[in-house]
């Protein structure tokens, strides 16, 4: 085999050359494809690492009259949140084994055209948003992390069972000596929001408890969390505490504390914050950089023509209980 001059660039000619075999035959072996022999893929394949070729990505995207780009979308007001920042690393990093690119986009963002991408991953799509209704009527493929609360629905959707895993907090609670858990729950807008409010009110009918419920804005603030759980505090006796919103139950534990009462608290959005409160807030992990991840597989699998349209993946979450919902002797 020649040499290869050091300030020559290394690309698929480079690889051929050494290697001994046409182009077509150096791309066949290192694609999986065409009619190569395992003995010459395995020779081509040795030659390109040791030569230290990387596939032009984006000559590959042309070729297939592909972007390389996928749009991830997320609630403006929340880009800041562990959460979706979680789900947004898991979404590129998955992204990145199928070599692409990804876009963010908000929903202050008004766009006179559709984005140029391949398709689109929706984080939690609220109903109602004028750019996700945009971006779901550009005919681009297209995935929502839970289903989208209005006319249209994705080509597909990851989904978890909020309600089912409420359930199995609120008999944690009840097993821990709490009869009348309250919750605080942002509006019916996002699906996540409305299957838990459905899974607390099954819930009261079947123990026969009557709701204690306090609506929040999706996006609120820590002085809107804690007005409503002022507000529980106030006119009902109540002694647990479920806070939906991600960082509810942070910015209400010091109220908790201060009201002097034996009230039990619990998240419904885990978080470092959770983990590290005194004392440590039992939460629904909802695993988000694995759900970011899982979303845009099944984005790939839609572009490849491996999933169909309509197809919905099981999303697992868990319970991690902790000392804020353990009382001593029981």
């Amino acid at each position: 085999m020649r040499g290869v001059q050091t300030d020559e660039p290394v690309t698929i000619l480079t690889v051929a050359r050494e290697a001994g075999v046409s182009k077509t035959t150096a791309s066949d072996a290192l694609r999986g494809s065409g009619r190569v022999s395992e003995a010459t893929r395995a020779a081509v394949a040795q030659v390109a690492e040791r030569l230290g070729y990387v596939p032009n990505g984006s000559a590959r995207h042309l070729r297939r009259a592909s972007t390389g780009t996928i749009g991830l979308h997320v609630p403006e007001v929340l880009t800041r949140s562990s959460y979706y920042m979680s789900f947004v690393f898991g979404a590129v990093e998955r992204a990145a084994r199928h070599d692409y690119d990804v876009t963010l986009i908000t929903s202050g963002q008004r766009r006179p055209r559709p984005p140029r991408v391949d398709g689109l991953v929706l984080g939690d799509p609220l109903g109602g948003d004028p750019v996700v209704e945009s971006l779901m009527g550009t005919g681009l493929p297209t995935v929502s992390c839970e289903r989208f609360p209005g006319d249209r629905q994705a080509d597909g959707v990851v989904w978890s069972e909020h309600a089912e895993m409420l359930t199995r907090l609120l008999g944690h609670l009840r097993s821990s000596g709490a009869a009348r858990p309250a919750l605080i729950v942002a509006g019916d807008e996002s699906d996540w929001a409305a299957s838990l409010h459905r899974g607390y009110l099954g819930w009261c009918a079947g123990q026969g408890v009557a709701p204690l419920v306090r609506r929040v804005s999706f996006d609120a603030t820590g002085d809107e969390v804690r007005a409503a759980a002022r507000d529980l505090l106030r006119s009902s006796p109540l002694d647990a505490l479920v806070c939906a919103p991600a960082g509810a139950a942070t910015e209400v534990a010091p109220l908790l504390r201060e009201s002097g009462g034996d009230v039990l608290l619990a998240s419904c959005v885990d978080s470092a914050a959770t983990r590290l409160a005194d004392p440590p807030i039992t939460a629904i992990d909802l695993r988000p950089r694995e759900a970011g991840e899982s979303c845009a597989e099944l984005l790939f699998e839609l572009l490849a023509g491996a999933a169909p349209a309509g197809t919905e993946r099981l999303h697992p979450i868990e319970l991690a209980v902790r000392a804020s919902t353990r009382r001593v002797g029981i």
